[in-house]
């Protein structure tokens, strides 16, 4: 196992490797500065002296450099960004919809399982969707039918993070954009289902403001299309990978959509107008990017470990059975992690690392998704603080 990468998030992912995984486990920690990396090592040294301590590699950027590196390793774990610049050097990706269209052909060939976006952004929502995919067909032996997910975070966002976003709009055209969010655009197969319209008013649009049942005051999420093209690739991968088609199918009517919790109408619509003119700011305006790298953390900045004990992530949701049942049932799940969402990112990535190691996952190659790990891996973020519960509801 090698971790390349000595960002924000990829500290705390060797952090999260000294101190969980098995002592014996083999692994490295890449990168381009030698002094970097060895007070990395120093400091996983620290934290367990018991175990086999990281070996380090000098790596660059460059693809005879790059290609070795992926020959002496079993799984490689990537925390280089941002990703549209340099992701596809280590993956190829995981400028996802591109990416697969570009590699998954060869990784079929190969045998390799390619994940991308196996971070807060999209494992909770995509694992939590196949949660409630899972109570459907156990608690009421049918399909799945329309999922609601609802997201509330409280947390800081790293250097990191905010030159990804940043750089997402001087990668990428709005008609490429476009492209890549539209539904099922990386699913496998196409889903023709129409998704039967959420509750709304007349102000809807201007605020963002609904009122869902069992859920709530919500607003607009700005990871509704981020998080649902991964999560509608799930579907279309377990409607068409016989492995993953004999553990589970989410039907073929499955419709999906992710809103922002709104504690106040105020607050809902704050978030939704900041959302749509920072978005066209950023998008339209260049002057308005490189402003903002001027307030933002450096790339590998961002908040201590102290100040972001009190971050909080929580993920609800609702799957209605399909066909619909008289007596209204249908389940929901809720997960909540507490803590820095950047010590949360790097047990999502490094858990989901660990999984493929250990797990038989019977998987050919090709480019899949968070939630095609499994019970193991809904398992294994269970035992790091972020348990799914799930029950069934009824009028």
């Amino acid at each position: 196992m090698i971790l390349p990468g000595l960002g924000y998030t990829g500290q705390r992912t060797a952090h999260h490797i000294a101190a969980q995984f098995p002592i014996n486990l083999k692994w490295a920690i890449a990168g381009r500065s030698e002094s970097k990396l060895r007070t990395l090592a120093d400091e996983c040294e620290e934290i367990n002296r018991d175990r086999t301590q990281p070996h380090i590699e000098i790596c660059n950027l460059d693809q005879d450099d790059l290609d070795q590196l992926a020959k002496t390793t079993f799984i490689l774990i990537a925390c280089v960004g941002p990703f549209a610049k340099y992701g596809e050097h280590h993956r190829r990706g995981p400028w996802t919809k591109a990416m697969i269209q570009k590699y998954e052909s060869a990784a079929k060939t190969s045998g390799a399982l390619l994940l991308g976006q196996v971070a807060v952004e999209s494992v909770p929502s995509d694992v939590l969707t196949w949660s409630l995919a899972k109570g459907v067909r156990e608690e009421l032996a049918a399909d799945t039918g329309k999922v609601t997910v609802v997201m509330s975070i409280n947390s800081a966002p790293s250097g990191g993070t905010l030159a990804s976003a940043i750089d997402f709009f001087e990668s990428f055209s709005p008609s490429e954009v476009r492209k890549a969010f539209t539904p099922y655009a990386m699913s496998p197969v196409p889903n023709p289902t129409r998704r039967p319209k959420d509750p709304s008013t007349l102000l809807t649009p201007f605020t963002g403001l609904r009122v869902l049942p069992d859920l709530g005051r919500v607003t607009t999420s700005i990871a509704n299309r981020t998080d649902g093209v991964i999560v509608e690739r799930s579907w279309g991968l377990h409607q068409t990978v016989p492995a993953l088609r004999s553990r589970l199918t989410y039907g073929p009517r499955f419709s999906w959509a992710q809103y922002a919790a709104a504690p106040s109408a105020l607050r809902g619509a704050a978030i939704h107008l900041g959302l749509i003119i920072g978005g066209a700011l950023l998008a339209l305006f260049p002057p308005m990017r490189w402003l903002a790298k001027k307030f933002v953390y450096a790339p590998g900045a961002g908040p201590t470990v102290e100040a972001a004990k009190g971050d909080s992530i929580n993920f609800r949701g609702v799957a209605l059975p399909d066909p619909a049942r008289e007596d209204g049932k249908r389940v929901y799940c809720e997960a909540e992690y507490r803590g820095s969402m950047y010590v949360f990112s790097a047990v999502l990535v490094a858990e989901a690392a660990l999984t493929i190691l250990e797990d038989n996952l019977d998987l050919d190659g090709g480019c899949y998704t968070p939630a095609c790990l499994g019970q193991g891996y809904v398992d294994r973020l269970a035992q790091q603080g972020f348990v799914i519960k799930s029950k069934v509801l009824q009028d």
